[in-house]
């Protein structure tokens, strides 16, 4: 089962922790936002392997844009 990631406020893209074919865990920063001078970081909310990565580092995203695909265990 894919889980999709995907943006919860409109930020600048300060840094992608992961890439395709890493395994993460519940918890596990995929990326970091930067919003207000302010770092957000995006976890991860299942176990799996990263099957897409949707931003690169300096991209603008905004609410409901796609951030990861995880492919569940």
């Amino acid at each position: 089962m894919s889980h999709q990631v995907n943006a919860e406020l409109v930020a600048s893209v300060l840094k992608v922790v992961v890439k395709r074919g890493d395994r993460v865990a519940p918890e596990d920063t995929l990326v970091i936002l930067e919003s207000m001078k302010m770092e957000i970081p995006v976890q991860a909310e299942v176990t799996g392997t990263v099957s897409d990565i949707g931003v690169n580092e300096g991209d603008v995203v905004t609410e409901g844009d796609l951030i990861a695909h995880i492919e569940e265990d």
